[in-house]
């Protein structure tokens, strides 16, 4: 063999190796990074006021109560420290329009009850630190409830709807989302 075929050989073998090398380790990085589910299932979340795409009781928006309907989920994912909670209208005429966010949840917990607080919360479109129900201005809206299982036990201090998703998402192994519908009439 002569040198040059020799050098191609060697510098080809490498790129080889370098090659499977890193498959193996992306291979290996998302097989780790993917949150293990007890029983294989996905995380649900649900409320005993209304099922998915149905329509949300008065009680919980503005003609009524305006108090939080209660939740509860199943199937967390290994590895979960604590949840955050965000309930967005997106058909607002402002654009998506928040109506609760809650964080640090503790990680034992699977159900809010009505009308209570899980954990802390972050200024919502209404100006304030609370539950704010739908109060559409007209036609049917659309409520989303999504839950976020996440890896860290305190997402620390938050102080707007931004920073909340920016850092509900950099910790997320897992998500559950209800969708509610309200018509103001």
């Amino acid at each position: 063999m002569n040198k040059d075929k020799v050098q191609k050989y060697f510098i080809g073998s490498v790129g080889l190796i370098l090659l499977v090398f890193i498959i193996g380790l992306q291979s290996f990085t998302k097989q780790n990074k993917e949150p293990q589910l007890k029983g294989g299932e996905p995380m649900e979340l649900y409320s005993n006021a209304f099922t998915q795409e149905e329509f949300i009781p008065d009680k919980y928006s503005c003609r009524g109560q305006d108090i939080n309907p209660e939740l509860h989920w199943e199937n967390v994912p290994e590895g979960t420290k604590s949840f955050a909670l965000s309930i967005k209208d997106p058909d607002a005429p402002i654009g998506t329009f928040v109506h609760w966010l809650v964080y640090d949840m503790d990680k034992d917990t699977h159900h809010i009850p009505e009308d209570t607080v899980p954990g802390k919360q972050v200024k919502n479109n209404f100006g304030k630190e609370a539950y704010g129900g739908p109060c559409p201005p007209s036609g049917i809206h659309r409520y989303y409830f999504r839950l976020h299982a996440l890896d860290v036990e305190s997402l620390g201090h938050i102080s707007s709807m931004d920073e909340f998703d920016k850092k509900v998402e950099e910790h997320t192994i897992a998500r559950a989302e209800l969708m509610g519908k309200f018509e103001k009439k």
